[in-house]
C-alpha cells in the first residue's frame, strides 16, 4: 500500500493540520527537525470559492515545505469540489485532504468537520465531489465517530475508502470527546486490518517513544503528530532515530529551545509580516517552547507581554546568563 506522497519513507511522520499553529513557519521548523509530511491548517472550501484573501493565505506554502497537503472542510459536495479545483490550479499541493474530524462548535454547527459523520451519505458525496475535481491524492481525516453511540471506525473507513479517499488518517476519540480521554489505538488496528489503503494513525503522540508504540501497536502506515509538537519540533527528529533503531538524541537545552524558538519567530516576521499582530499570535509558542524549564511560569509571564521579537530575545538572554557565569 503506498501512500501518496512523493519521497516520503516508508512510516511518514506527519505534522497535523492544526488552526492557528500548522503555519507555514512552524510547518517549516517541522520539516528541518525530521517531520517528513506537512499540512496546512484546515481551510472553509465557501471560503476558497468566494476568494476570500485570508483564507488564500492560508494555503500559500513555499518548495521547502513539499510534500504538502492542503485541508479543506465544508457540507456542500459542490463547493468542495470547487475548493479542491482551485487549490490543485493555483497552489498545486501533493494532495487534499478533506477535514471531516474537527470538532470545533462552530465548524460543526455549519456540519463542517465531524460534524459531517451525522450524515454518512453526505460524507461519501464530498468525498467523490472532491476526488472527481482534481486529479491530485484525495486523502481524508476523520474521528471514529459523533458520539460513543455512533462510534463505528471501521465502517467510517470502509465508505471513504470506497467513496475515493487514497489514504485514511483516524484519530481514534469521537467528536463528542474533543480532546478529553484516551485515543483508543485498538480501533485503529482494526482499520489498518480492514482497509486496503494506507491508514494513519493519530491521538495521543506526545513522546518519541509513543511514535514507536504506536506503529508497534496498530501497523499503521504513518504517524500524524499533532498537539504534541506544540513547541517541541524535536519529537520529529527523536521519532525518526527510534524508528530508525537509534537513540533519541539528548533533549534539547534551554539555550537550543531558544534558538528554535527565535528561528521560527523570525519566519513568522517574514512570511506573515513585521506587525504587532504577528507578535502577539507568536507569544503562544513562546509559551509552548519554554514548557518545563525552571522558572518556566514567570518566563511566561514575560514573554506573554512583548510587543516584539527583540524582546524575547532580551529575555532569554538574560534567563542564560546565570548559565554563562557558571560556565
Amino acid at each position: 500500500m503506498q501512500l501518496p506522497y512523493p519521497s516520503a519513507p516508508t512510516i511518514p511522520l506527519i505534522l497535523a493540520p492544526m488552526a492557528g499553529v500548522s503555519e507555514a513557519p512552524f510547518r517549516q521548523i517541522c520539516r528541518r527537525m525530521g517531520a517528513d509530511v506537512v499540512l496546512s491548517e484546515f481551510l472553509s472550501s465557501e471560503a476558497i470559492r468566494r476568494r476570500i484573501r485570508s483564507t488564500l493565505e492560508g494555503a500559500e506554502f513555499e518548495e521547502v515545505e513539499r510534500p504538502i497537503g492542503i485541508q479543506i472542510y465544508g457540507a456542500d459536495p459542490n463547493a468542495m469540489a470547487e475548493a479542491a479545483r482551485l487549490i490543485t490550479e493555483h497552489y498545486r499541493p501533493e494532495f487534499i485532504d478533506i477535514n471531516f474530524g474537527c470538532p470545533v462548535k462552530k465548524v460543526v454547527q455549519r456540519n463542517g468537520g465531524s460534524g459531517c459523520l451525522r450524515d454518512m451519505d453526505l460524507v461519501a458525496r464530498i468525498i467523490r465531489a472532491v476526488a472527481g475535481s482534481t486529479h491530485l491524492p484525495v486523502t481524508v481525516k476523520t474521528r471514529s465517530g459523533w458520539s460513543d453511540q455512533q462510534r463505528d471506525p471501521v465502517t467510517i473507513a470502509l465508505l471513504m475508502q470506497d467513496a475515493g479517499a487514497r489514504a485514511f488518517t483516524l484519530h481514534a476519540r469521537t467528536r463528542t470527546q474533543m480532546f478529553s480521554g484516551k485515543a483508543n489505538w485498538d480501533e485503529i488496528a482494526r482499520v489498518v486490518e480492514a482497509l486496503d489503503i494506507p491508514v494513519i494513525g493519530n491521538g495521543d503522540i506526545a513522546t518519541a517513544a509513543d511514535i514507536v508504540r504506536m506503529r508497534e501497536h496498530t501497523g499503521c502506515a504513518g504517524i500524524m503528530v499533532g498537539r504534541g509538537a506544540f513547541g517541541n519540533p524535536w519529537l520529529f527528529r527523536d521519532g525518526q532515530a527510534l524508528l530508525a533503531g537509534r537513540p533519541a538524541p539528548a533533549a534539547p537545552d534551554a539555550a537550543e529551545r531558544f534558538a528554535v524558538a527565535l528561528e521560527h519567530a523570525r519566519l513568522a516576521i517574514r512570511l506573515q509580516g513585521d506587525t504587532r499582530k504577528t507578535v502577539i499570535e507568536f507569544r503562544k509558542h513562546l509559551g509552548w517552547y519554554t514548557k518545563g524549564l525552571h522558572g518556566s511560569g514567570e518566563l511566561r509571564q514575560r514573554l506573554f507581554q512583548i510587543e516584539s521579537i527583540a524582546e524575547a530575545e532580551a529575555i532569554f538572554l538574560q534567563y542564560l546568563e546565570p548559565v554563562a557565569q557558571v560556565a
